[in-house]
């Protein structure tokens, strides 16, 4: 597998990657029939009927009860009703009416906070900000949201066994198992108890345009729910706080596109955004699984029925093929030239793309215009790449930025 490190030439230009390096030393993916890196192939893979959601290092999904399970772990038919009666949540409109207020004044809150102090962590700022509009889309509005925000970053950072050497997990699984049990029930019963449970009660009484209300109204049980709010906060939160690190860093480092991107209007705003998400997608990894055979593109062995494969998103990003001259370069004028979107694979394509891309470019597009016009603005601390096993991609700590104070 390439990581496209070494193959720095004079035709590469300029590498404009923070995470490359890192992911290619220490990230390895989970267990996989096969790796696939073609742009164009995977699209079609990921277009293809019965090339299914896979999830490797996590509980298969629950097919006895299919209606209550994620929709994001479901396919086909199923797949397309539940994705259908969560539309609503993502329109164009819900982000203008519903989130794009919320944004505008948790900015206003943070900023007034980072000029008052003259400086502030950043991950805590994007956290904030992430975990604020997620559980709007969601609906878990009715218990405290800081603590709300650390039980789902304590679920998804439970299973441990993920973190150990591949060696390790066999001998110390069977020893520490009750432990990681443990630890996951009493935190999903602190989810369940202190927060779905208030946000439930108050939605039986008024009824909202968010999940938790479609969930009462289609009776989920208590772990259904669980499943559903686990994934949905894990997803909103996660990604879209470590993408916003990521595009400050960047543009710090990159003054020319900073100034580009304050002048420029929305449309131009994310062509930026999309092309640093392109060189460093937050996760690396997708996994599908196959039910059909599908010959290889290039004469290869077929997939099999059965075949788990593991989609390399970062490396399917730089296919030079497709992304055209100086893959590694932050151009945001590329998808002109290549007529193609300025994503990529960042959100994934086919019928599970990613739901909240919308949702996520606004919040890191609200977040920055904000932080970039704040007097004094700077960046004392560089961020620090820590691996995120558990999301197949990484998180970026430690990043201080300071201002003038007010």
């Amino acid at each position: 597998m390439s990581t496209g490190i070494a193959e720095m030439g004079s035709t590469a230009g300029r590498d404009d990657r923070k995470t490359a390096r890192f992911i290619a030393e220490n990230l390895k993916p989970f267990k996989a029939s096969r790796i696939e890196s073609d742009f164009t192939f995977v699209r079609e893979l990921l277009r293809t009927p019965g090339i299914n959601q896979g999830r490797p290092g996590v509980a298969p999904p629950n097919l006895d009860n299919p209606d209550h399970e994620s929709f994001f772990f479901l396919d086909g038919e199923r797949h397309r009703k539940r994705r259908a009666s969560v539309a609503a949540y993502f329109t164009p409109k819900a982000v203008l009416t519903r989130y794009l207020p919320l944004m505008q004044r948790t900015m206003d809150e943070q900023i007034a906070e980072l000029r008052r102090k003259g400086s502030a962590a950043l991950a805590d700022m994007t956290l904030q900000l992430a975990s604020n509009v997620t559980m709007e889309v969601v609906g878990l509005t009715n218990s405290d949201n800081r603590d709300l925000t650390r039980v789902i970053r304590a679920l998804m950072n439970s299973n441990f066994f993920l973190r150990m050497p591949r060696w390790a997990a066999p001998v110390l699984k069977p020893l520490l198992m009750w432990v990681y049990r443990y630890q996951r029930s009493k935190l999903i019963e602190a989810l369940y108890n202190d927060h779905i449970v208030p946000a439930a009660e108050a939605r039986r009484k008024e009824p909202k345009d968010d999940v938790i209300s479609y969930m009462v109204k289609e009776n989920y049980s208590k772990e259904a729910m669980v499943i559903e709010c686990q994934t949905y906060a894990g997803a909103g939160v996660s990604a879209t706080r470590e993408f916003i690190v990521l595009a400050a860093w960047q543009m710090f480092d990159h003054p020319d596109l900073l100034k580009r991107f304050l002048d420029g209007d929305e449309a131009d705003q994310f062509a930026i955004l999309e092309e640093m998400l392109r060189l460093d997608p937050v996760g690396n990894y997708m996994y599908r699984q196959s039910t059909i055979e599908v010959p290889s593109p290039d004469g290869g062995h077929a997939i099999k029925p059965g075949d788990v494969i593991a989609i390399n998103v970062r490396e399917v990003n730089i296919d030079p093929k497709v992304v055209g001259e100086c893959p590694y370069q932050i151009d945001p004028d590329r998808p002109k030239r290549t007529k193609f979107t300025g994503s990529w694979m960042s959100f994934g394509d086919g019928p599970h793309r990613c739901p909240g891309a919308q949702v996520a470019l606004h919040e890191t597009r609200v977040f920055l215009d904000r932080l970039f016009r704040v007097p004094g603005i700077r960046l004392v601390k560089a961020p620090e790449l820590v691996l995120a096993v558990q999301t197949q991609g990484y998180e970026l700590r430690g990043c201080i930025l300071a201002c003038d104070k007010a």
